[in-house]
């Protein structure tokens, strides 16, 4: 018999994926009675099977751990912290890579969305947030939407705070964290972000490709949009949670801008 934690947890993500058991059982080619007797415990399944299960499930490595844990083997990924010199290189590569993409702002975030690098444009872009948004660690999402941090000189912050917000929940459903839910519900206490979902889903007109983040800062105005990259093959829990976040200028005005800032 296997633990009973491993059938619950497998079943868990199997319904955040919104995955069902046919599914999931011929993708990774078992049968689907052999899967309900796993996620039941009725069967306990090799750490291959659990493995082979979570990577149909896209479940994180750090789960992954959980659900081998949970099942009564040894975690198979480590976490290795992103100041150990085991990860000089890649932490080389993203501080390089933040570096070339100035004067447009970049960040490398957490999986809660926690900056853990920052170019010279980024720490520019949060130099007027008041100290206490900026602990215990600077998060993209408290900054952003607070009425006091990057939300006051946001000019489109209800189609940004959309965005954001659609970012946050998904993150949210997707992960199951008790964190990011916690941050989920401290942002929706703001009283800017209360208002507009008491508005429902602002209209947006289609009239561009990407919904830009628009900011006042000195008196101009930046348009600005993002991209999200990830690590493409991480057997490192740090590394599978590490994203970095590009911005670059939505139209030649920001862009002759934040040229004109870095000269």
């Amino acid at each position: 018999m296997s633990s009973p934690g491993a059938g619950p947890l497998l079943k868990e993500w199997r319904g955040r994926r919104r995955r069902s058991q046919l599914d999931l059982a011929v993708a990774a080619g078992v049968s689907t009675k052999h899967l309900s007797f796993v996620e039941t415990g009725r069967a306990k399944p090799s750490p291959e099977l659990l493995l082979t299960l979570a990577a149909h499930l896209d479940v994180p490595l750090r789960d992954r751990n959980s659900l081998l844990l949970a099942a009564g083997y040894a975690p198979r990924y480590t976490e290795t912290s992103f100041d150990d010199p085991a990860t000089k290189v890649v932490r080389a590569s993203l501080e390089r890579l933040l570096a070339t993409h100035d004067p447009y702002p970049g960040v490398v975030l957490d999986r809660r969305w926690n900056i853990v690098l920052a170019n010279n444009a980024a720490g520019a872009m949060t130099a007027g947030v008041p100290a206490h948004l900026l602990q215990p660690s600077v998060n993209i999402f408290r900054i952003s939407l607070h009425p006091e941090g990057i939300a006051a000189i946001t000019l489109n912050f209800e189609e940004w705070a959309t965005y954001m917000l659609t970012q946050l929940r998904r993150l949210v459903v997707s992960s199951g964290d008790a964190g990011l839910a916690a941050l989920e519900a401290e942002v929706h206490a703001y009283p800017n972000v209360a208002e507009l979902l008491q508005q429902g889903e602002p209209m947006w007109d289609g009239a561009e490709l990407l919904v830009p983040c628009r900011l006042l800062v000195g008196g101009n105005e930046l348009s600005l949009f993002t991209t999200l990259t990830t690590f493409g093959t991480p057997r490192d829990i740090t590394l599978d949670e590490l994203a970095v976040e590009l911005f670059f200028p939505a139209d030649d005005a920001t862009d002759a801008l934040l040229r004109g800032a870095a000269l």
